[in-house]
């Protein structure tokens, strides 16, 4: 069985590529569309494969629902809209957006609209993970090892992506440098060693 590792707030990111935004029908809605941001598939990263737990009570959505921001490109300074609302439904994080009227906004909007952008991605932080070794099922025997499960995540913001890094799957991941891999899993591996140290 998985063990629980205990606290990790970095932020990661996963990117869902390909027919993933749906436009909203009806008078007023133009701006609206539906996305699905994350899923249960496995992800690999440089320490090994990561899932996220969609189970109830897993993805902690609060954030997302009350101060949720789209972005292009995980920019923070480069806001185009909003999340209307949240939610979970079959195994994936589920959101309405709205894209917002700002010059900005609106070259980002029209490339989404024609088609050009589609990719999608959610930067998350995990504070709870679920460590499976090799050939080992996890708690709720689900997942098989080797993989950690991110068991309590919480979504930080949803972003509109312009190249995934990985076009050929369903999920990949933003790149980021040398510098933050680096860092990520250094804070990773100290607080394994913090947890089992307890």
């Amino acid at each position: 069985m998985g063990t629980i590792t205990g606290t990790n707030k970095n932020k990661a990111f996963r990117e869902m590529t390909g027919g993933e935004i749906r436009a909203v029908e009806g008078a007023g809605n133009e701006r609206k569309f539906l996305i699905s941001f994350s899923s249960e598939l496995p992800y690999r990263r440089f320490w090994g494969s990561e899932i996220l737990d969609h189970t109830e009570g897993c993805a902690d959505l609060t954030r997302i629902n009350e101060i949720g921001c789209v972005l292009f490109n995980h920019k923070r300074d480069v806001v185009v809209g909003k999340v209307n609302k949240a939610w979970i439904e079959n195994g994936r994080g589920m959101a309405e957006i709205e894209f917002d009227t700002d010059e900005e906004s609106e070259k980002i909007y029209a490339k989404v609209k024609s088609g050009t952008l589609k990719g999608v991605s959610v930067g998350y932080a995990v504070s709870v993970w679920e460590e499976v070794g090799a050939n080992k099922l996890s708690e709720d025997g689900r997942f098989k090892g080797p993989v950690s499960i991110a068991k309590r995540w919480e979504p930080m913001e949803i972003s509109v992506v312009s190249v995934p890094a990985d076009p050929s799957v369903g999920v990949g991941r933003q790149e980021m440098s040398n510098m933050e891999w680096v860092l990520s899993g250094y804070e990773r591996q100290l607080i394994i060693n913090k947890n089992k140290a307890l």
